[in-house]
């Protein structure tokens, strides 16, 4: 009697998601390519990035206007929309400033130069603004705002109106905890080995900073351009209240060094710490 043939083993199967320490290995070369990656390349994907976090914040934008389900909820259902942004960045591929802070980690371990650091940076976060603005511009042209007899549009001023008229400390503060999110977002994404594994990994971090009112930089790139676009359509025509460039201008800067903070501080250098430190001591 023959013994029953067995099925060749899956090359998947038994896989399971990388180890923290083998996440902060990936992150670590994966900063030296980023920084040492060509200057058109990374602007582009700085852009396209910038192009994807807006689209996000367009869904999340749509998705809460109108809501009748409370405000936590409704918050949180337009996080998950938002989360659009992130996974079309880490699955499609783009350079985002806010996860590029993780870049920090191949300093400290002594394969990246400040310089490169801050060159990246720059490129990207430069990149990021066409990006996010081009969106803001490419929605008011197609009156996107009209939708929902204007309630779209007044939603979307709303938002813009309350962040541009945040304080610069309130600002800083919620930006280190959302690019903490953030940045653990990529992490955790980091560590998955299907597309699934990284949607599921990204969807709960940035909810929660979506929910919670936290302040992305790149986010707010698209949030309060567009309302200043898009208040002059309101009825009246008038300018809003709060909503202007300095309060962009402010936003901005308080969003960029709280996230810096938020990224590069509390997750980047905390993880090479716990994971990396002991590995370079030992050699």
């Amino acid at each position: 009697m023959s013994s029953r043939p067995t099925a060749p083993t899956h090359p998947m199967s038994g896989m399971d998601a990388f180890a923290p320490a083998e996440i902060a290995a990936l992150v670590e070369t994966r900063g030296v390519a980023k920084a040492n990656a060509p200057f058109v390349t990374t602007f582009v994907l700085g852009v396209l990035a910038g192009a994807f976090i807006a689209l996000g914040a367009v869904l999340a934008t749509m998705i809460g206007t109108g809501s009748q389900l409370g405000f936590g909820v409704t918050r949180w259902l337009s996080g998950i929309g938002f989360s659009l942004g992130l996974i079309l960045v880490v699955v499609a591929g783009a350079e985002l400033f806010t996860g590029n802070n993780l870049i920090v980690m191949s300093v400290v371990s002594g394969k990246v130069p400040i310089a490169r650091l801050l060159r990246n940076w720059t490129i990207v976060y430069i990149g990021n603004f066409v990006g996010a603005l081009s969106i803001a511009v490419f929605v008011w042209l197609g009156d996107w705002g009209s939708q929902d007899e204007g309630a779209v549009g007044a939603s979307a001023v709303s938002i813009a109106a309350a962040k541009a008229s945040l304080p610069f400390w309130d600002v800083l503060w919620r930006a280190v905890l959302a690019n903490a999110l953030v940045c653990l977002a990529v992490w955790l994404a980091t560590g998955g080995r299907t597309i699934v594994d990284k949607v599921f990994a990204i969807v709960f971090p940035i909810s929660a900073f979506v929910a919670s009112g936290f302040e992305h930089s790149i986010a707010n790139m698209y949030f309060i351009p567009v309302g200043l676009l898009l208040q002059r359509d309101l009825p009246g025509g008038e300018a809003v209240e709060g909503l202007d460039v300095l309060g962009f201008g402010s936003n901005l800067a308080a969003a960029t060094i709280g996230n810096v903070v938020g990224g590069a501080v509390l997750v980047g250098l905390v993880y090479w710490f716990v994971y990396l430190r002991p590995r370079r001591e030992a050699s």
